[in-house]
């Protein structure tokens, strides 16, 4: 395994052609929960941390909240930008290792959204995430986990998938190993073959809740997916934890 794969995986142009469905109305669902479900005054400060292309950024900043997107890919953050500057949305984009990102601010409300942790080696590293999380809020604030849930995936894991976009084949292979779930992507295109990886650790709701809990947080609320539906151990797809400081 290529220890840190998402440096080169997200900065390819083709990253967000195999993520396409995962829209605009996708997005509209996560917030929308979220909002609800976590109550914030007019202007508060949110954190995404590992913006992306900005999706959930972009849908909060038109809502007047004050929003900082942090992401490593140069790639992503110019196309979240450019859809920021052309709805004149004023966005605080920083690139940055989320292992390293610091400031002096306190957020009411912190973001970690579309399996955006368990990317590093050691849980030394993935919790630090968790930690930096708490240590960014406000008191009374909120921090937002959406994450796969382990037991529904490994037993519904693809372990094959062939797509194609714009003359690109992409070919998906999935496997879970070593308690990480992996998939080998390999986009073909003319002559060409380029091939990435993504190595996400394998966490369950209880091994998460007990760090949660370590660090300092009460879980608030807990669903399966972005319509609000009660977690189950075996049929959510979907891991989402609303934890408050």
């Amino acid at each position: 395994m290529k220890s840190e794969w998402f440096k080169d995986w997200f900065n390819t142009s083709e990253y967000l052609n195999v993520y396409r469905h995962r829209n605009e109305s996708d997005a509209e669902n996560h917030i929308k929960l979220i909002l609800e479900n976590v109550k914030l005054n007019p202007g508060a400060k949110i954190i995404d941390m590992a913006c992306g292309a900005g999706r959930h950024s972009i849908i909060l900043a038109r809502k007047n909240f004050n929003v900082t997107a942090v992401d490593l890919s140069k790639n992503l953050l110019s196309v979240a930008k450019k859809t920021a500057e052309d709805e004149n949305l004023a966005i605080n984009f920083i690139q940055s290792d989320i292992r390293d990102f610091n400031t002096d601010l306190r957020f009411n409300l912190i973001l970690n959204l579309f399996t955006s942790f368990g990317y590093f080696e050691s849980d030394e590293e993935n919790f630090s995430v968790l930690q930096k999380a708490y240590d960014l809020l406000e008191k009374d604030g909120f921090f937002v986990l959406d994450y796969f849930n382990s037991e529904y995936l490994k037993n519904n894991l693809i372990p094959f998938s062939k797509d194609e976009i714009d003359d690109v084949k992409i070919l998906q292979h999935r496997k879970i190993e070593n308690s990480r779930c992996i998939k080998k992507i390999i986009l073909q295109k003319n002559d060409r073959e380029d091939e990435y990886e993504e190595s996400v650790r394998m966490y369950s709701k209880d091994e998460l809740t007990a760090q949660l809990n370590k660090i300092g947080f009460d879980i608030y609320k807990t669903f399966g997916d972005f319509f609000g539906n009660e977690f189950n151990y075996l049929q959510s797809p979907r891991l989402i934890m609303i934890c408050k400081k």
